[in-house]
């Protein structure tokens, strides 16, 4: 990835996390976080990892984020009212800043080494090609050399992993219910 680039998607994603904690507004806040997960995705993409970036678009900017809107415009949240702050709180938050600013100075003065991934050997993949069944693409794929990542993950995420992705499903269904329910609620009158 052009450095140029980096630097490009890298302040995307500075903008929009320090416009989600600075608007008022939550609408404006989720929307900022989407700008974010953009500025994220480029950064994947650059670094060839083009299904990771192309699915935190899908998934995060695209799914998550209307579901948070949804969810913002159903409990019908406004605008936070301004209020006094501490000065301890206020110094703090400089502190943290400060401390993150020399941290990041440090990590970025410091020259990368040109770490390239090694070749993939092809007995390996071989080798690694007779753990699934031959009719798959996952064995085709590396029996023929190639790394079949999208079903990998495909195949980690629903034989490994289909507990807590289901798990996380219903959570997200539940958390929606819920602010459905409370969206409904009819304030009592007094008679």
């Amino acid at each position: 990835m052009p450095q140029y680039l980096f630097w490009f998607f890298a302040t995307i994603m500075l903008i929009g996390g320090l416009a989600v904690v600075s608007f008022k507004n939550p609408v404006a806040s989720a929307i900022s976080v989407v700008t974010c997960f953009l500025g994220l995705a480029g950064l994947f993409i650059g670094l060839s990892a083009f299904f990771v970036g192309i699915i935190q678009i899908l998934v995060y900017a695209g799914a998550v984020m209307v579901l948070f809107l949804f969810i913002i415009m159903l409990l019908d949240i406004r605008a936070e009212k301004a209020r006094n702050l501490s000065w301890l709180a206020t110094a703090g938050g400089v502190g943290l800043v400060a401390f993150f600013t020399i941290q990041l100075v440090g990590v970025l003065g410091e020259p990368l080494p040109n770490q390239q991934a090694p070749p993939l050997d092809p007995e390996t993949m071989a080798a690694a090609a007779e753990n699934f069944r031959e009719d798959t693409r996952i064995a085709q794929s590396l029996g023929e050399g190639g790394l079949p990542d999208v079903h990998l993950i495909g195949h980690k995420l629903f034989t490994e992993y289909n507990l807590p992705l289901q798990i996380l499903g219903v959570l997200l269904l539940v958390a929606t219910v819920g602010v459905v329910v409370l969206s409904k609620r009819q304030p009592e009158r007094e008679s």
